[in-house]
């Protein structure tokens, strides 16, 4: 049988369903925990189920709000559904495993299958993606809502960069197509995505000028506690700051290292044209996609040698490609 279907039955035994997410949320693993939570809601109305998750992306607020946390016994006898999280390290949760079982949907690399069942397609472009499918598989058990459309293309929209990253598959594309069909106002979307007040503008101005670049053309940025705090970043602000190199030309990758608030760990966000930059992330305590991928790093030291491993690898990748800009 279908996964697809497997997990609508497994959902149908549960009287209650706690949908969780990976840590440092994004677009698509909110738009899928959110765009989930809401399906379920409007198709099962006597179940209890609700959306979970430690810290918060406040500009993906416009979506909705996930649920107050929970205490230890809420769980007990819960169906676990872990979206857009391959590794159980990254769960940004503390108590998922005290449910009675897990379903695990995701499109990343698979680094292990923690579910009873596990609905994985390393070739599809969000996760999004992957719920509005389970919703088509399932039309005649699942309700799709404006609210869980909204959600779900929002998710597409942030993990596939607005349509331009060549990883684009074509689910991509038939997914976005049945969600429009919803009360969606997609101009509404980009604009709570996408537009900065003024100030945001000059701060980043001023971090551009903290832009650095290697031999081969990586441009990096590491934004300290001493400049975030200069400049009154927050670390989501401080975060967003790799979004400023995307377009540097000649320069295939770049990377954004942020020191988290009160710890010692440095939050890495690598990304990339044409070259790939999953498998430094991966020995670096992360990984995700090709191109856009997250790491940690706990020293300045690890910092270097990031920076010095994408460096090797851009070279590499202009030595033996041509056509890049």
């Amino acid at each position: 049988m279908d996964v697809k279907r497997q997990i609508v039955d497994k959902i149908e035994k549960y009287d209650k369903i706690i949908i969780v997410r990976h840590i440092r949320p994004d677009g698509d693993c909110i738009g899928a925990s959110l765009g989930l939570r809401s399906i379920l809601r409007n198709s099962y109305k006597d179940k209890e189920i609700v959306s979970l998750g430690k810290d918060k992306a406040h500009y993906l607020d416009f979506l909705g709000l996930e649920d107050e946390p929970k205490d230890e016994e809420y769980y007990k006898d819960a169906l676990i559904i872990v979206v857009d999280t391959a590794d159980e390290a990254r769960i940004s949760d503390d108590f998922y495993k005290l449910g009675k079982e897990i379903i695990k949907i995701d499109h990343h690399i698979i680094v292990n299958n923690y579910g009873v069942l596990n609905y994985v397609e390393e070739e599809s472009s969000a996760t999004s993606c992957l719920i509005t499918k389970l919703w088509l598989a399932n039309k005649d058990r699942l309700v799709m809502t404006d609210e869980a459309a909204k959600c779900l293309f929002t998710g597409i929209v942030t993990d596939s960069g607005r349509f331009k990253f060549s990883c684009c598959a074509d689910d991509l594309f038939v997914c976005a197509n049945e969600l429009i069909k919803y009360n969606i106002d997609t101009e509404f979307i980009y604009s709570s995505l996408y537009l900065k007040e003024m100030k945001s503008i000059k701060l980043n101005a001023q971090l551009l000028k903290k832009v650095k670049f290697t031999e081969n053309g990586v441009a990096y940025i590491h934004v300290t506690r001493r400049l975030r705090r200069k400049l009154g970043l927050t670390v989501e602000e401080a975060s967003n700051s790799v979004s400023l190199m995307d377009s540097i030309k000649g320069c295939l990758i770049w990377i954004a290292f942020i020191d988290s608030e009160g710890e010692k760990s440095i939050r890495v966000r690598l990304r990339s044209r044409f070259a790939t930059v999953n498998q430094i992330a991966e020995k670096h305590h992360g990984g995700g996609h090709s191109m856009a991928s997250g790491a940690t790093a706990y020293s300045n030291k690890e910092i270097k040698e990031i920076v010095s491993e994408a460096d090797l690898a851009l070279k590499d990748y202009k030595e033996n490609n041509k056509g890049w800009l």
